[in-house]
């Protein structure tokens, strides 16, 4: 278990490590979030990189990652607990079969740890060996506002009730990064009990940075057009704009196709690695792909 980053600084370099390159405000919030045990709400569009900062903190860190992926319809027998409903129906039977068993007894055996079935959050309020764990609640615009107003108390006071056992509360609370895409608001009494950071796509510099320490097989000369390209692309009028995951898996895939620069037929070969939307990608191919890799290459050969 890795001790947390006592700086700013240090927590820039505790992300660098693990090859994510984050820029001072982002490093500055992660650092108050975990100086001050608070939770950490990011949002921002698709494919950014704020699902990465929960696992970069779980690697560095010497973390457990506990992940709640959420989607609509989430309850809390999928986010907390439930009970093992066969296993005390059959320890119901059995108990009938042995003969007389006192009622009271056989329902304090029945509402034990023993059939609870431990889902993301109240896994993340128990004790690690390996310290507090990073606890990543995933998307969670995807849920309901009931949902939201549950997670009230665990991220207030990092326990959650249950009624037949009572409160179970996390000696040491986990490190919780909460990640949303914006596809509804928030409600303002969770992001009261979180810092929060809006991630957004990269400069140029910043974007060149983590394509070289993704994607180190592709050539400087690559790595430059694409990152101008897509740096470009993301100003048209598209559905969905690529992120900068579709950035390395575009640099990836034009890695094994041997490529060493890019060329239009090879732009509009290899755009559906780089936008996941048909309209997108039938704007962008053919005349428009080459007049906007033409800017871009007169662009980056014009001397500093």
């Amino acid at each position: 278990m890795a001790e947390r980053p006592g700086s700013i600084d240090e927590t820039l370099a505790l992300l660098e490590s693990a090859g994510y390159v984050a820029d001072r405000p982002l490093a500055t919030i992660l650092f108050l979030a975990l100086k001050l045990g608070r939770p950490l709400l990011l949002e921002g569009e698709a494919g950014v990189g704020k699902t990465e900062i929960a696992k970069v903190l779980s690697t560095t860190l010497g973390r457990r990652l506990i992940r709640l992926q959420c989607y609509e319809g989430l309850d809390i027998a999928a986010a907390v607990y439930e009970w093992n409903y066969a296993g005390q129906m059959m320890a119901i039977r059995l108990a009938e079969a042995g003969g007389a068993v006192h009622r009271d007894t056989l329902e304090g055996e029945l509402f034990s740890e023993r059939y609870l079935v431990k889902r993301p959050l109240l896994q993340a309020l128990e004790a690690d060996a390996a310290g507090a764990p990073v606890l990543l609640i995933d998307e969670l615009d995807r849920t309901d506002e009931a949902f939201e107003a549950f997670l009230l108390e665990v991220l207030s006071d990092s326990q959650v009730t249950i009624p037949e056992l009572g409160t179970v509360r996390a000696e040491h609370p986990p490190i919780v990064v909460i990640t949303s895409n914006r596809t509804r608001e928030i409600h303002d009494a969770l992001k009261r009990r979180c810092l929060y950071h809006w991630v957004d796509y990269p400069d140029a510099r910043r974007e060149l940075a983590i394509l070289k320490s993704r994607v180190p097989d592709a050539s400087g000369r690559l790595s430059k057009e694409i990152v101008g390209f897509v740096q470009a692309i993301r100003k048209e009028d598209l559905f969905k704009a690529p992120g900068v995951a579709e950035t390395l898996d575009w640099a990836s895939a034009l890695v094994e196709l041997d490529a060493v620069a890019l060329d239009p037929a090879l732009v509009s070969d290899t755009l559906g690695v780089l936008l996941k939307y048909q309209d997108d990608i039938q704007r962008m191919q053919g005349s428009r792909a080459k007049e906007m890799l033409d800017r871009v290459l007169s662009e980056l050969r014009v001397p500093a």
